[in-house]
């Protein structure tokens, strides 16, 4: 990756002046080492008339790759293919962006203790990056760097100069001009670059709004692409998007009231513990496979992979439910649920509502059939592929209740998930996490083919853009099903009886 920055001089204001804020000798090559290689800083050209410092930054791919995200299992499919295609080590990115803040930090800070006058004094800079990913063309280019003041040429670099049909690549040749403190200059590009290309190569967490208001005070309250500089920077999460543009309001704010942000940003006695605690996703969970089994006006239960009886627990709360089996393939986990209900302390009467028995739902099991309902919360997600169409039969096919529950993760909301490493799936143990479409898909299929009918509700908050964290399946068996299978047990019978 490169990128240059120029400075035209007088012998009164020499260019050379740019080594002193840079912190950088103009006769000398440095090199500095970064977490994905090495950055070198040279000067091409340093004069009175005219200085140029230039930044190379050597990638080290193998580095990118161990230190990258989409790791291990859930991480993203392409992933083995991207460690030889992607073009992080050719194009500005966050990598560069990170390099201009690690080896240009105290420029970046507007300090100079040789010189102090100069960081504030405006320069007559050139900026020059010739491959710069931008994603929203030189328009968007344009739209984000004229509002500070620069004069934007951004050329976009075809994907084939022999094959102009081809058209243009999502590449630009950037060159900025304008007359900025240095520290406002590549304050601009430690914040756009990245912006641009749409993505960053490290995970984003709450510390990336600090980051991005550091780096924007001064121009980012009042750019007109605020919320989408924001949006991008923190890699569309929402929930520090919605953090930053509330900051950056104050912000504006007090500039508009010509007084500090804590003066206006005083509404709250922070001794008061004023937080509402937000209710744990499996608490959701929970809630709402009660409520469909409810509406079911089901009696006679089971929970298929039961784990430490979390949900057996809550369905002895309503004696509606008459009956309540747990089932779960490992015995330490019915160990740990029979300990939670107490079984052993339990009443007789109370005790008659529930037991709990070991069982692998791969097969089929007589004692599941005669039921009205089965629950199967956060249980699919935990067997490999090949296996599911032998949990599908002995579920839907043998034991065949009346309505069946399944509750999964959606992946596509795992964005949301600050404390998630992206392309990580949300347990170690997950052997794969569907898309809504992808368990639409599978449910309507297993519905079409037992007999069911199936109906989907979100369970948590449903997002506008990744729907909810958790989606939940409601299957009912059709009358038509119900009335046939009757028969053919009848008829079976009768020519056992003869």
């Amino acid at each position: 990756m490169f990128l240059t920055i120029s400075t035209h001089g007088t012998p009164e204001r020499p260019a050379t002046d740019l080594g002193f804020l840079l912190h950088k000798h103009p006769e000398k090559a440095q090199a500095f080492s970064t977490s994905y290689g090495k950055a070198h800083v040279l000067y091409p050209e340093a004069s009175a008339e005219r200085c140029t410092a230039a930044l190379l930054l050597e990638v080290d791919a193998v580095a990118l790759v161990r230190r990258g995200k989409g790791k291990g299992r859930g991480g993203a499919p392409d992933a083995a293919l991207a460690q030889y295609v992607n073009d992080r080590p050719y194009a500005a990115s966050s990598l560069l962006a990170v390099a201009l803040s690690s080896v240009f930090s105290s420029a970046m800070k507007g300090t100079c203790l040789a010189r102090p006058e100069l960081p504030g004094r405006p320069l007559p800079l050139r900026i020059e990056v010739p491959a710069l990913p931008a994603r929203g063309g030189a328009d968007l280019v344009r739209a984000l760097f004229e509002p500070l003041g620069w004069t934007v040429a951004a050329e976009p670099v075809a994907l084939d100069t022999e094959f102009p049909e081809w058209g243009d690549s999502r590449y630009v040749s950037l060159v900025l001009e304008g007359e900025l403190r240095l520290a406002e200059a590549l304050r601009h590009l430690y914040v756009l670059l990245p912006v641009l290309d749409d993505a960053k190569h490290y995970w984003v967490s709450s510390d990336e709004v600090d980051k991005l208001l550091r780096a924007g005070e001064g121009w980012l309250p009042d750019h007109p692409e605020q919320k989408l500089i924001t949006s991008r920077y923190l890699s569309r999460r929402w929930s520090l998007t919605r953090q930053a543009m509330e900051r950056l309001e104050l912000v504006r704010l007090a500039e508009a009231d010509d007084s500090e942000v804590e003066e206006i940003d005083n509404a709250v006695d922070e001794t008061q513990d004023t937080d509402e605690k937000p209710v744990p996703l499996a608490v959701l969970r929970r809630d709402a496979i009660v409520a469909a089994l409810r509406a079911a006006d089901v009696g006679r239960v089971l929970d298929l992979g039961c784990g430490q009886g979390q949900l057996v627990q809550e369905l002895l709360k309503d004696t509606r439910f008459t009956e309540i089996v747990g089932v779960d393939v490992s015995m330490r986990a019915l160990t740990i649920a029979s300990r939670r209900l107490k079984l052993d302390r339990m009443g007789e009467r109370q005790a008659e509502r529930v037991k709990l028995v070991q069982g692998s739902l791969a097969y089929t099991d007589k004692r599941l059939k005669g039921y009205d309902a089965a629950v199967l919360s956060e249980v699919i997600e935990h067997l490999d592929l090949p296996r599911l169409p032998a949990l599908e039969y002995a579920v839907f096919g043998s034991a065949h209740p009346r309505t069946v529950i399944v509750t999964t993760p959606n992946v596509e909301y795992n964005v949301r998930w600050e404390t998630l490493p992206a392309g990580h799936v949300r347990h170690g143990d997950h052997r794969f996490e569907w898309t809504r479409e992808e368990f639409r898909t599978w449910a309507q299929t297993v519905a079409e083919r037992h007999g069911y009918g199936v109906e989907f509700v979100p369970v948590g908050p449903d997002d506008p853009e990744v729907g909810p964290p958790t989606q939940m399946a409601v299957f009912t068996v059709k009358t038509q099903t119900v009335k046939t299978r009757t028969a053919k047990t009848r008829t079976a019978k009768e020519e056992k009886a003869a």
